[in-house]
C-alpha cells in the first residue's frame, strides 16, 4: 500500500459523508471502453465520428446507423461490477458514502448494490416508446434488429442522454445537493472533459477532495489528494 492510499484509507475511515463522482475510468476495469483513452472509441475507426453518431440529431437522421453503433459499442453483455463499484456499494451499506453521481450508463453501481445513484446521462438498461412510453429492458434492443420499434408502432428509444439533448433536471439538482453537502468528494475515472455534467463538482465546499484517475486532470481543481493510478485498483485496496 503506498502512502497515498494510506492517506486515502485515513480520510475514508474518519467521515461519514462521502459523495463520489465517477466517469468512464471507472468501468474500464470491467471491460467497458472509454471514450477519450487511447484505446477509446474516439480513437477508432468509424464511418462517422463516435461523438456524432451519439447526438441527437444523428439519431434522428441516421437511426439505422445509430443503433448498429449502439449495439455494437455501448450495449455491452456479459459484463460485471469491478472492485470500484464492489467497494462503494460497501461504504454505502456502512453509511459512509451518501450518493454516487456518475456520468456511466452501465448500471454496474447498481448491479454492485448501490442504491443512491444519479445517472447523469442515463441508462442503457432502460429504453422506453416515443410514441406511448412502454417500457422496454436492454434485451429487446439486443435482440432487434435495424431500428426497434413498439408494438403500437412508435420507435424505442434508449434511455441514454445524447449529445445535443439536456440533462434530467431532477437528478440534476439532487446531484448539486449532495455534492454540495459532502464533507469528502472523490472524483475518479473522469477526465472532466463533458459539460455540464463536470461543471458539478463546482458546488463542492466540502474539507477533502480526492482525485483519482489514471491521466492528470487540471491542476486548478485544488485536490488535497491525487492518486494517478486505475480506480478499482486504488479502491481495491481499502
Amino acid at each position: 500500500m503506498t502512502d497515498e492510499i494510506r492517506t486515502l484509507k485515513d480520510i475514508i475511515d474518519h467521515t461519514d459523508n462521502i459523495v463520489f463522482f465517477g466517469g468512464a475510468g471507472v468501468s474500464t476495469e470491467s471491460g467497458i471502453p472509454d471514450f477519450r483513452s487511447v484505446d477509446g472509441l474516439y480513437n477508432q475507426e468509424w464511418d462517422d465520428p463516435p461523438e456524432t453518431i451519439v447526438s441527437h440529431t444523428y439519431y434522428e437522421r441516421k437511426p439505422e446507423k445509430f443503433f448498429k453503433f449502439y449495439r455494437e459499442k455501448l450495449l455491452i453483455s456479459g459484463i460485471q461490477p469491478n472492485a470500484a463499484h464492489k467497494k462503494l456499494a460497501e461504504w454505502e451499506a456502512q453509511g459512509k458514502l451518501k450518493a454516487i453521481v456518475t456520468q456511466n450508463i452501465d448500471g454496474l453501481h447498481q448491479a454492485a448494490g448501490s442504491r443512491e445513484v444519479l445517472e447523469l446521462h442515463g441508462s442503457t438498461l432502460r429504453n422506453y416508446c416515443e410514441k406511448c412510453g412502454k417500457f422496454y429492458d436492454a434485451d429487446f434492443i439486443r435482440n432487434s434488429s435495424g431500428v426497434p420499434m413498439c408494438s403500437c408502432g412508435g420507435r424505442v428509444k434508449p434511455d441514454v442522454v445524447l449529445y445535443e439533448e439536456g440533462l434530467d433536471s431532477n437528478i440534476l439538482e439532487r446531484a448539486i445537493r449532495f455534492i454540495a453537502n459532502a464533507d469528502v468528494l472523490i472524483i475518479a475515472g473522469t477526465s472532466l472533459a463533458v459539460y455540464p455534467a463536470a461543471g458539478l463538482i463546482n458546488y463542492y465546499r466540502g474539507n477533502k477532495l480526492v482525485v483519482i484517475n489514471k491521466t492528470a486532470l487540471r491542476s486548478d481543481l485544488g485536490a488535497d489528494l491525487v492518486i494517478t493510478a486505475p480506480v478499482g485498483e486504488v479502491l481495491g485496496q481499502l
